[in-house]
């Protein structure tokens, strides 16, 4: 019997208590044993965000509105959103975005790159984002070096 998560009222088991990124949230793919594709559900209260304004190289994500209006930041402006509205963010400076709620969304990924690089225009940094959060590194873009630094 494969496993089940309602997207609708199922128990979302993280809570993120950062001020303006406030959230809970659950990975879906841990609750029904999936792999190839990754996705999580996040309830946004009003004015709280999920990311900072990003996007990543080699990842496609998508958002898909469960409840609430929602508004997504891309680079062509903010639009309000609205349940079942879909949208795609595709891998790449196009796919820049951030979520403001209130709402509760879905996340969906292709998950079959164990490391990504997501880029923070507003901040101007750059992170890794491996398989395993533990080797996960954050940089200001303006702290890069030449290729061949440090080599002999």
């Amino acid at each position: 019997m494969p496993n089940v998560f309602n997207l609708l009222a199922g128990e979302l088991r993280n809570e993120h208590e950062r001020d303006g990124w406030r959230t809970r949230s659950t990975r879906v793919a841990s609750e029904i044993g999936g792999s190839e594709i990754g996705g999580s559900v996040y309830d946004i209260p009003a004015g709280e965000h999920t990311f900072p304004y990003h996007y990543h190289h080699g990842v496609e994500e998508w958002l898909v509105v469960i409840d609430g209006t929602p508004e997504v930041r891309t680079p062509e402006g903010t639009r309000a959103l609205r349940p079942g509205d879909v949208v795609c963010f595709p891998a790449g400076e196009a796919g820049a975005h951030t979520v403001a709620g209130p709402g509760r969304i879905l996340m969906l990924s292709n998950a079959d790159s164990p490391t990504t690089v997501a880029v923070y225009p507003d901040s101007d940094k750059l992170g890794t984002r491996p398989q395993f959060a533990g080797d996960r590194l954050d940089f200001r873009r303006s702290d890069a070096v030449d290729y061949w630094e440090g080599e002999r």
